[in-house]
């Protein structure tokens, strides 16, 4: 049966919209009194007392004993109940899938990494994510009736709020969220990659009470989350990020957005793919060779072990990337005078190997004032930031204000 929250939130009440703003102050603050919450949502204790009570017989609250205090009554904690509904997160790479699932307070509590998967703009990739997606539920040992919304993350043009994306898999008039949704038979939400692994950073990750963050994924593509005062920055459309087509060279390289001479052509996933079998090719030697010669497909994650088991040519092509990529990130730097740059994404599994020359490149072409503000750090979560956040965006999706 469905909860009574869940049927107010779809009619939109203003009972809703305040039961919404506590359960976003659970997720962001963990378990607290009444008298604090009161205070942060600047209502009264009577109201948020009665809030309280009809969450909890919801079965969305838990008491979470006394508070110990000096003196005095001790106030009783509240806080979210972990198994009053479940979130899903599916993180598309470009070879492979990650899924996991959260429960109510964003513990995570499955999680399937590398499932192969051909990312392509066509029917039949799109029929095999949501084939993948609905096995992996059906395995869940869970009440199923409990998973309450699903976040797919998309590389790309993702537009959250209509369901559009205009990347992939947009050979149709209806919003890919809802086509997901009838196919895989939950609510489903969709969102671009890079923010998904910004919030999951974000939220679980290395950052430490910074407001001002730039998260840059460098994957199979490039592009940049912003959060600017906490709050993800979308731009008007969710276009914001497309770090990788910036027009930094000329060379006459074509980008697959269709232009020529974008940074992603030299500083990416896919440039050191490219570059890698180029050189190769051109007589070159790397622990990849003799597969590249008979023709085989090399997926990004073979490079990276290549590099992490000190492949000289992989490690001299990153190196390159990292130099053209910190310059790039220099110039972010002194736009929005960050208090951290997270370097984050498939790439970033190579650690100091590409965070070095970036940081090098920083100290060369950034402000020395601003960048002195910039604390620059590898991605926590490492290859878990996508699945986990778009595990956290399908629970802030549905209960943010």
């Amino acid at each position: 049966m469905k909860q009574t929250l869940l049927n107010e939130i779809e009619k939109g009440s203003k009972n809703a919209l305040l039961k919404k703003k506590i359960i976003t102050h659970y997720i962001y603050n963990g378990s607290s009194t009444i008298t604090e919450l009161s205070k942060e949502l600047n209502l009264s204790i009577p109201t948020v007392t009665k809030f309280i009570g009809e969450m909890s017989e919801d079965g969305f609250i838990n008491e979470y004993g006394k508070l110990e205090t000096s003196g005095g009554r001790h106030p009783i904690l509240y806080g979210l109940n972990p198994e009053s509904g479940y979130f899903i997160g599916v993180d598309m790479n470009r070879f492979s899938l990650d899924i996991g699932m959260i429960n109510f307070k964003g513990d995570l509590i499955f999680h399937k990494g590398s499932i192969p998967y051909d990312l392509e703009n066509t029917t039949q990739a799109f029929d095999t994510l949501c084939d993948i997606v609905t096995e992996q539920i059906a395995e869940l040992n869970i009440d199923h009736d409990k998973i309450l919304n699903i976040c797919v993350d998309i590389s790309g043009r993702v537009n959250p709020e209509s369901g559009y994306s205009y990347s992939i898999f947009n050979f149709s008039e209806q919003p890919l969220s809802e086509a997901l949704t009838n196919r895989i038979g939950y609510p489903v939400c969709i969102d671009n990659d890079t923010r998904a692994l910004t919030y999951g950073e974000y939220i679980k990750g290395c950052v430490n009470g910074e407001k001002d963050v730039i998260f840059v994924n460098v994957s199979w593509g490039l592009a940049i989350g912003i959060i600017i005062d906490g709050k993800i920055y979308c731009g008007k459309s969710g276009f914001a990020g497309e770090f990788g087509h910036i027009p930094a060279f000329d060379n006459e390289i074509l980008c697959h957005c269709g232009k020529k001479g974008c940074l992603e052509t030299e500083a990416s996933g896919r440039a050191l793919h490219r570059i890698l079998i180029e050189r190769v090719k051109n007589g070159e030697t790397s622990i990849l060779s003799k597969k590249i010669a008979e023709g085989k497909q090399i997926t990004l994650g073979e490079i990276i072990n290549a590099i992490n088991r000190e492949d000289p040519l992989c490690i001299e092509i990153l190196e390159e990337i990292g130099q053209k990529l910190g310059k790039q990130i220099a110039s972010v730097i002194n736009v929005f005078n960050p208090e951290l740059v997270i370097i984050g994404g498939r790439l970033s599994l190579t650690e100091d190997y590409l965070t070095e020359p970036i940081k090098s490149a920083i100290r060369k072409y950034s402000l020395n004032l601003v960048n002195k503000d910039s604390i620059i750090a590898v991605s926590k979560l490492k290859d878990k930031a996508g699945v986990i956040g778009a595990c956290m965006l399908a629970r802030s999706r549905m209960f943010e204000c």
